[in-house]
């Protein structure tokens, strides 16, 4: 069998979506679709209207050994947690309030002892913190770990944050510090191969308040469900999603969706900083790490990107965590996405965040 190449993810999602169209064909079938599916494929989530008061919002993700985690290096209860509070970032960013979730687990026999109890429980602190209930799924065994999470969540009907509603003179907001996750990723990484990574790495977790501080981010992401919420209900946004991917990838994704372009300032991006009492360690000084580059394309953040009128920025003072927001550029018309440096400079800026089938 050949193997088709593909560029980008995006190109993959594309051809997925041409090959099984989500809208119905048929006359009849339109008509009684009509009240259901309001958003299909092209959004961090589907939005359903099953009755007249509210829309679901659904939407699944995978998380993967090898490619997402290292079973070898990621705590069992990191895995469990950040598997189910990944999956409903992307209904955070639709403005969403999460209910239930579906749980698919293939795992390796010798993972169903203490692996699996370690990974409940994170899995469960999460359901917790984000008020979520488990309501079913399906298990295997498998060679690898691989889980799949399928997130419902609910919104005031018409009331979903999209990416395409965008528009040329609308601000630019991020909701905190980006590069933390990348950050942290690079450090735990640049330790495996030495001295058994893991086991190192958690002898000195508990002593290390500001280690433990490092690796949060990456282990156990915050999801800004108060956030989303508050933003769909007072109508706030114009658009909105996820940073999953990198800031460079998806506001290229929301532009795309809003059919414009944007310009973004250096200065103005959040980074993640080195604290003194880290960068004096010899793992940070030998990886050179350029907090632009990590805000720019790390990912992981699980921060919401999203626009804003000027006229109603100034009502942004009473979102959930407005100390957090951070206004870093503006709409603009076109499709460009320029991003100015310290001495004004402009530059397109690159898609360089994930994407797991981009050429290596």
């Amino acid at each position: 069998m050949n193997r088709i190449a593909f560029h980008a993810e995006d190109d993959l999602v594309t051809r997925i979506a041409r090959a099984i169209p989500c809208a119905p064909k048929t006359r009849r079938a339109i008509s009684r679709a009509a009240t259901r599916l309001r958003r299909g494929i092209g959004d961090d989530a589907a939005i359903l209207s099953p009755n007249g008061k509210s829309d679901w919002v659904l939407s699944c993700d995978a998380f993967l050994e090898n490619v997402h985690f290292l079973a070898n290096l990621h705590p069992p209860d990191s895995v469990g947690f950040k598997s189910l509070a990944r999956a409903t970032s992307d209904i955070a960013a639709m403005g969403a309030a999460p209910r239930f979730f579906l749980l698919t687990l293939a795992i390796p026999s010798r993972h169903t002892g203490a692996w699996l109890d370690q990974f409940l429980k994170g899995m469960a602190r999460a359901a917790h913190s984000l008020g979520i209930h488990l309501v079913g799924g399906d298990t295997t065994e498998s060679s690898h770990i691989s889980i799949s999470v399928t997130v419902l969540g609910e919104v005031p009907r018409g009331r979903a944050l999209l990416r395409s509603g965008a528009k040329p003179g609308d601000i630019i907001y991020v909701s905190g510090t980006l590069g933390r996750a990348a950050l942290a990723w690079r450090w735990m990484s640049s330790n495996l191969g030495r001295n058994s990574g893991r086991k190192r790495m958690l002898r000195r977790w508990p002593q290390k308040r500001s280690l433990r501080r490092l690796l949060k981010p990456h282990l156990y992401p915050e999801i800004k469900v108060d956030l989303g919420l508050w933003l769909a209900t007072n109508r706030m946004a114009t658009a909105a999603m996820d940073l999953s991917d990198g800031l460079s990838t998806d506001l290229s994704r929301l532009c795309a969706a809003s059919g414009v372009g944007a310009r973004i300032v250096e200065t103005s991006i959040p980074r993640a900083s080195i604290l003194p009492k880290l960068a004096s360690m010899k793992e940070f000084a030998k990886l050179r790490l350029d907090p632009l580059d990590l805000a720019l394309h790390g990912g992981e953040d699980y921060e919401l990107l999203f626009t804003v009128p000027p006229s109603r920025a100034k009502l942004l003072r009473k979102a959930p965590g407005f100390s957090s927001i951070v206004p870093i550029g503006e709409i603009m018309s076109g499709k460009d996405i320029i991003i100015f440096d310290l001495k004004g400079r402009s530059s397109a800026l690159p898609r360089g965040g994930w994407d797991p089938f981009r050429d290596k």
